[in-house]
């Protein structure tokens, strides 16, 4: 029986969570592992009537869950930064989700603002370090408010963050058995002191335990312009925390957009949350017309790590027969020809 906190959040963040826990049912009942789910209201409606964000007893208790599946943070009504640095940083760090694991797949039938690029040619998986880096919240201001104001933020490097990202970087290229290459990507011609730490943890855990698989790297600047241009010199990507918050959503838009992409914080030992990267679109909050894709592969990613490597099976295929039939016109809000809990219906029924 796996225990799963369900966190709808905010705008249309309980929307796509709805369908994906249809099509977690759905799986569910094809493959016969049990779960059960408990809803938690910690978002922006709670923040603005309450003043509570996420209380200490509340993450104690996600704690003891076997995963957090998430629909979406940020309300148009609460300050940016309350809630994202509140809620989605606070279960980050103090969970230890140490790898965020964003895949990048363009599905059939899915529209690609790349000329002639098919699913064929982009099918990769980044491995962003989580907890480090200049999301530290190391840093601060000296004479704010005046013309002298000083403003730092430390990008903050330790070699045991980068080497558990890097090591679960190869297992995984291992795993995937695809084209058995990990590519680093970082800045080591500028940020000479924190990528350095990166360039030697990368070969040297490679030359020691990794031997099979081919090691590349790429300035972050350089990866931008091969992701557009030869997505498919890529199998698995390891990067830094900031650069690989920005080389991801890049990824999201040349798999189709953010309603297909979904996202994973990991912590391979504990507990960790899965979620739609698409945020909480609230103007098109109760209109029925979000595309629900994303939060079914967050599902999908959800159950895998869980080990019910079938049903994350069944999930994917149905999302590309979905796709595949031509039904669902488009990924964008509102032109999909079905409505988000129709999606979510004709998905479950293909699981």
């Amino acid at each position: 029986m796996y225990r799963i906190a369900v966190l709808p959040g905010d705008g249309t963040g309980p929307e796509v969570v709805r369908e994906g826990l249809k099509v977690l049912e759905a799986a569910a009942q094809g493959t016969g592992f049990r779960y059960e789910t408990t809803h938690y209201d910690f978002g922006g409606d709670r923040y603005l009537a309450t003043g509570e964000v996420l209380p200490d007893s509340g993450l104690e208790e996600l704690r003891q869950f076997d995963a957090i599946f998430l629909g979406a943070i940020g309300h148009p009504d609460v300050a940016p930064g309350i809630l994202e640095k509140g809620i989605l940083l606070r279960l980050r760090f103090d969970l230890d989700q140490y790898i965020n694991l964003r895949p990048v797949k363009l599905y059939p039938n899915v529209d690609c603002p790349l000329k002639d690029k098919g699913p064929e040619d982009i099918d990769f998986v980044v491995v962003r370090e989580n907890t480090e880096g200049l999301y530290g919240g190391m840093g601060g201001f000296q004479y704010k408010g005046t013309p002298q104001e000083v403003s730092t933020q430390v990008h903050l490097t330790t070699r045991f963050g980068a080497e558990r990202a890097v090591r679960y970087a190869f297992e995984l290229t291992r795993k995937r058995n695809k084209m058995k290459q990990l590519h680093l990507v970082a800045k080591t011609n500028v940020l000479t002191f924190v990528h350095d730490t990166w360039w030697r943890t990368f070969n040297e855990v490679g030359d020691a335990d990794y031997p099979d698989i081919k090691r590349e790297y790429a300035h972050v600047d350089a990866a931008c312009m091969w992701f557009v241009k030869n997505p498919e010199w890529f199998d698995v990507v390891v990067v830094e925390n900031m650069f690989g918050d920005i080389i991801t959503d890049l990824g999201a838009m040349i798999q189709g957009g953010m309603g297909v992409a979904a996202g994973a914080n990991i912590n391979p030992k504990g507990v960790s949350m899965f979620e739609p990267i698409g945020g909480s679109a609230p103007k098109y909050t109760d209109q029925d017309v979000i595309c629900p894709l994303a939060a079914i592969g967050a599902v999908q990613m959800l159950v895998a790590q869980l080990g019910e490597e079938e049903a994350a099976d069944r999930i994917e295929q149905a999302v590309i027969k979905a796709l595949e039939s031509g039904k669902i016109k488009s990924l964008s809000a509102g032109r999909m020809g079905m409505s988000t809990s129709e999606v979510g219906d004709f998905v479950a029924s293909l699981v």
